[in-house]
This record gives C-alpha cells, sequence and structure tokens, in this order.
C-alpha cells in the first residue's frame, strides 16, 4: 500500500498505525544498513516516501478541520 488515494481512504486513527509501523521498519532497516546486512537499500527510499505521504494526507485533514 503506497499510493496516496489509498491513504486517503483510511480514517485518522489507521493512518496514525500506519505511520507508527512504518516508521518501526524504517528504523529496523537503518539498523541492518549500519550493520551493512541491508539486502535492498531501495527499501529505506520506499519508507521515506511512505511516512511523508501519510505525513501530508494527516496535514491536508488538519487544515481542512481548521478551515470549517
Amino acid at each position: 500500500m503506497s499510493k496516496a488515494s489509498e491513504f486517503r481512504e483510511m480514517n485518522d486513527e489507521q493512518l496514525e498505525l500506519e505511520l507508527r509501523e512504518t516508521r518501526q521498519e524504517l528504523f529496523r532497516l537503518r539498523f541492518q544498513a549500519a550493520t551493512e546486512r541491508l539486502d535492498a537499500p531501495s527499501n529505506l527510499t520506499r519508507l521515506r516516501r511512505k511516512i511523508a505521504r501519510i505525513k501530508t494526507i494527516q496535514n491536508e485533514r488538519q487544515r481542512g478541520a481548521a478551515a470549517t
């Protein structure tokens, strides 16, 4: 799941859970990269972009709620 449209279909709690899980996974991959045991370095970029998408959608929702 990495498309913004898929994240937009989630509610706030699901987004927060997805963000938390993605951050934990990114932490584990960074640790593996530091110990030179990382199989696919492209996963780091994929997870960073996923976090950015989630945070962007959360920010859009906050701005929308503040505007109303």
